[in-house]
């Protein structure tokens, strides 16, 4: 699932929790979600473990993940 539209799924107040996790602002979050930033990837699996997996590494960065964690491609 893409970030943005996991936080568009998200109940009101969740972009919110979910900045507060990451700990950064809500507006930093909505660039990433946007794809103004791009997103780092130590970011990218602070994300993932955030989101319970529902937004995933691969889903972040769909050109190079099999690059950054080439263990993930049996999976």
């Amino acid at each position: 699932m893409e970030l943005k539209e996991y936080i568009d799924s998200l109940e009101r107040g969740g972009s919110k929790n979910l900045a507060r996790k990451l700990n950064i602002s809500k507006s930093f979050l909505s660039q990433m979600a946007s794809g103004l930033c791009p997103i780092s990837p130590k970011r990218c699996v602070e994300i993932e473990l955030a989101t319970c997996g529902k937004v995933s590494r691969k889903d972040l960065r769909p050109d190079d993940w099999h690059k950054i964690w080439p263990e993930l491609i049996a999976v």
